[in-house]
């Protein structure tokens, strides 16, 4: 990616690719590109992927739905989102999701103010040039850390878990 102040176009499949909680993320635009702006990623969750319960504590987060459907639960309203949908998640609101059975959901994820991208680098795992293969589970002591380095608090499981 490019540095600020300079126009650049990524294709479909370029940006930092990374493994998050089981999910393929490409960063679009960071904070370096955006003064600190905002933060775009794509995301590409598997069906019934939902992660845990949580808020963020300096960042709005939106998500335009590229393809698939999800249930967004956030402050104790239920959103449901399928294909063309925008979804905006509040600072401060505890929220989860829950990826639909109709396929993977794909979606472009976008926090403001930036900073996203380094809690998902810190967690995540960097893709290859293959974008292959999924490290598989991931470390929910770790998450905890991470997330509070971030300010992010996890507030508890994923909708359907104990």
């Amino acid at each position: 990616m490019s540095s600020v102040n300079r126009p650049y176009v990524l294709g479909s499949a370029e940006g930092q690719d990374l493994w998050f909680l089981g999910n393929l993320v490409t960063v679009k635009a960071a904070g370096a590109q955006t003064r600190g702006g905002l933060t775009v990623a794509e995301f590409l969750n598997p069906t019934g992927f939902a992660p845990p319960l949580h808020r963020h504590l300096e960042e709005d987060e939106m998500f335009y739905i590229l393809s698939g459907t999800a249930r967004f639960l956030c402050d104790g309203e239920e959103l449901a989102a399928r294909t063309g949908d925008f979804v905006l998640l509040p600072v401060g609101l505890p929220h989860t999701f829950v990826v639909g059975p109709e396929g993977p959901l794909r979606c472009l994820q976008i926090t403001t103010p930036s900073g996203f991208e380094d809690f998902a680098t810190d967690i995540g795992v960097p893709a290859g040039e293959h974008r292959l293969p999924d490290p598989g589970p991931f470390d929910p002591a770790a998450l905890g850390h991470a997330a509070a380095r971030h300010r992010i608090e996890i507030l508890g499981p994923p909708p359907g878990h104990a």
